[in-house]
């Protein structure tokens, strides 16, 4: 799939215990794959489990039929990971 200004990937920072860090890094190292790709294939495999277990009926519904209107982040809430560094 060619990527597009709507398609493209979106970067998302995650903290993670020292354990788990090296995990990854021993996988990248191992594989020649990047950490990245191993991070994108456990939130693939793995999200349709936290739709299921965290979201209301209607909603899971909703987002996996496509018809889910994007939410507004909560005011308190920082709605990209360098907004602020134009401040």
């Amino acid at each position: 799939m060619r990527r597009t200004a709507e398609n493209k990937l979106k970067v998302v920072a995650v903290r993670v215990e020292p354990a788990i860090e090296q995990r990854l890094r021993l996988l990248a190292e191992v594989t020649g794959h990047k950490q990245s790709f191993f991070l994108q294939q456990m939130i693939e495999r793995g999200i349709a489990q936290m739709e299921e277990t965290w979201l209301p009926p209607d909603m899971l519904e909703q987002a996996r039929g496509g018809s889910l209107q994007r939410r507004q982040p909560a005011s308190d809430a920082t709605p990209d990971l360098f907004s602020n560094l134009a401040d």
